[in-house]
């Protein structure tokens, strides 16, 4: 069932991709395993998914824990709110950190990673585009003060940007926001684009319930959870 899903998915993908003149192979499914039991993940990446994102760190390490014998095939994002005295944990554990939303935790991560001596670890920025209160993300007015600290590290690379949608049956709400993330992105670009650095490589954006909008919108990573698990 979870990998005829997956093919769903991937199907899906393609058809709008053929539809608006991209190439599916730019973009990256992540399989968003937050409710997910570490055999369902298992099936997944038999059946394809090359990348996975969990929400929590303790959650992670549980289901990793579980399947060593899988996870070399897989990149490993964490897309959950990431707090700052989980960050040793999660550099341990991910390849990716697609939630970064302060300089505070810009610099925890940068000094974790040079105690671990890890040479380099890729984030995102997420971006509370839409500006509800109850959601995480640097305001989009406060992004550049981030894109700056990250210039001032040794072991940080900056590969784009994050952002979730509201909740909400107005596509053109949708819409906006994601259109939104992607001028954000094209200002970063002009003006902090530094080689192994800075570099608006991705824009993260749709869930199962927007990521159509999300790839008409100019996303190349989709974070998918219930429509590949149920």
């Amino acid at each position: 069932m979870i990998q005829a899903r997956l093919r769903s998915v991937f199907d899906t993908i393609e058809r709008i991709c053929q539809k608006i003149g991209r190439d599916p192979r730019d973009i990256v499914l992540v399989g968003a395993t937050k409710y997910s039991s570490e055999s369902d993940i298992r099936d997944a990446i038999e059946g394809g998914m090359t990348h996975i994102g969990e929400s929590k760190v303790q959650a992670a390490r549980e289901k990793f824990s579980q399947l060593q014998d899988v996870l070399p095939r897989v990149t490993k994002h964490m897309i959950g709110h990431l707090q700052t005295n989980k960050v040793k944990t999660a550099l341990e554990l991910f390849d990716m950190i697609q939630s970064v939303d302060s300089v505070k935790l810009i610099r925890e991560i940068e000094k974790q990673a040079a105690r671990s001596q890890r040479a380099k670890i890729d984030i995102l920025l997420e971006v509370n585009i839409s500006g509800e209160a109850q959601k995480f993300g640097i305001e989009k007015g406060n992004l550049f003060t981030l894109v700056e600290e990250v210039q001032m590290c040794q072991r940080i690379r900056l590969l784009g940007l994050m952002t979730m949608a509201p909740l909400s049956d107005d596509q053109g709400i949708i819409r906006q926001c994601f259109r939104s993330l992607k001028d954000v992105s094209e200002e970063i670009n002009d003006h902090f684009c530094i080689e192994d650095k800075v570099e608006m490589r991705y824009l993260s954006m749709g869930m199962t319930h927007d990521y159509e909008i999300a790839l008409e919108e100019g996303a190349n990573m989709l974070r998918i959870g219930s429509a590949i698990f149920g």
